[in-house]
């Protein structure tokens, strides 16, 4: 399977991935702390985006609560690591179950009851605040006062526990961003894909064409909450501390639906290179401001909306479909297929 997906990749293609990831690879010998703190957002972001785009970019479904799969992935597997010692790679089953479950509850009361567009988005939302709510009043998992991970050291990196320096963070973010592209290419380029793309484009016409739409828009549910959970076993291990507030704010769902509109909704590159525009540079601006003594804690939700208004004006489709046309990274048999 994966060598037919390389074979798939036009070779050009395969050389702007090459040297990207080699890039990525050595970037922490060249970053200091700050920097790599940013590359570290800037792949968490093109990681959820991606996962994201599965139901959005891929299967035309809406969801503005992506954070709700975060939040369950980091609670379950920080509260079992905490209160009974199980570490993340054990706790991970265990959140990818639990955010597919909660997945499937609300794909199954959309699409069984005919809950599509906006209603769909509003309900996605709605969890995502019965979640937030929820968690502020179970004290098991601290409540509203927060969930604190034990922190040993900083000096020693522990693969096993997440526990160690930021660079260890770096490679693991970096890993999960790969491996998730390259589930989302394969996906893409599939069966299953094909009909997500047919739903996406008139959901009646597939319908007419014997596609059963609701097994397949509830697959695309399902793989996109089963890939954002990871995200949250990550956060929980990286930032050592969950708030149903932060955790659940609909901020969250926002930051991560942003770098696939500005990269270009479904697309491979797209979420990619939207994280690395919108992450960085809403970062830079930030040091920047605080650099000239500008206090201003509202900044990056304000440059937010200036880059979706100025994609929106401009580039409706993002950043990377005209992009690689410019680059010529399609072969000429692609501009009828999925777009990468």
């Amino acid at each position: 399977m994966i060598g037919r997906m390389v074979h798939d990749v036009p070779r050009h293609v395969l050389w702007l991935l090459g040297v990207l990831l080699a890039g990525l690879l050595v970037a922490p010998i060249f970053a200091d702390d700050y920097l790599l703190t940013v590359l570290i957002l800037i792949l968490y972001f093109a990681y959820t985006g991606q996962a994201w785009n599965v139901l959005m970019g891929f299967a035309g479904q809406l969801s503005l609560g992506h954070a709700l799969y975060v939040g369950l992935g980091a609670y379950a597997a920080a509260a079992l690591y905490v209160h009974y010692g199980i570490g993340p790679w054990i706790g991970m089953p265990v959140a990818i179950l639990i955010s597919v479950a909660s997945g499937a509850i609300i794909g199954f009361l959309a699409f069984r009851f005919g809950v599509a567009g906006v209603y769909f988005a509003i309900l996605t939302i709605a969890f995502c605040e019965f979640a937030r709510i929820g968690f502020d009043h179970f004290g098991w998992i601290g409540g509203s006062g927060g969930l604190f991970m034990p922190v040993s050291n900083h000096t020693q990196n522990d693969l096993l526990n997440l526990r160690g320096q930021p660079v260890m963070f770096y490679y693991v973010m970096l890993a999960l961003t790969v491996i998730v592209f390259v589930l989302c290419h394969l996906l893409l380029r599939s069966r299953v894909g094909y009909f997500w793309q047919a739903i996406r484009e008139d959901e009646e016409a597939a319908r007419s064409l014997g596609i059963a739409t609701f097994r397949y828009k509830m697959a695309a549910i399902v793989v996109s909450s089963a890939m954002t959970a990871p995200a949250g076993v990550f956060y929980a291990f990286y930032y050592n501390n969950l708030f149903p507030e932060q955790t659940f704010f609909i901020l969250r769902s926002i930051e991560i639906i942003l770098g696939p509109i500005i990269g270009g909704i479904g697309t491979l590159f797209g979420p990619v290179l939207g994280a690395f525009v919108i992450t960085g540079l809403s970062e830079g601006l930030q040091e920047l401001l605080t650099l000239y003594g500008f206090d201003t804690p509202g900044a990056k939700r304000l440059f937010y909306g200036v880059c979706l208004l100025l994609v929106v004006m401009v580039l409706p489709n993002g950043i990377w479909p005209p992009l690689a046309r410019l680059l010529r990274l399609h072969r000429s048999r692609d501009t009828t297929g999925p777009q990468s």
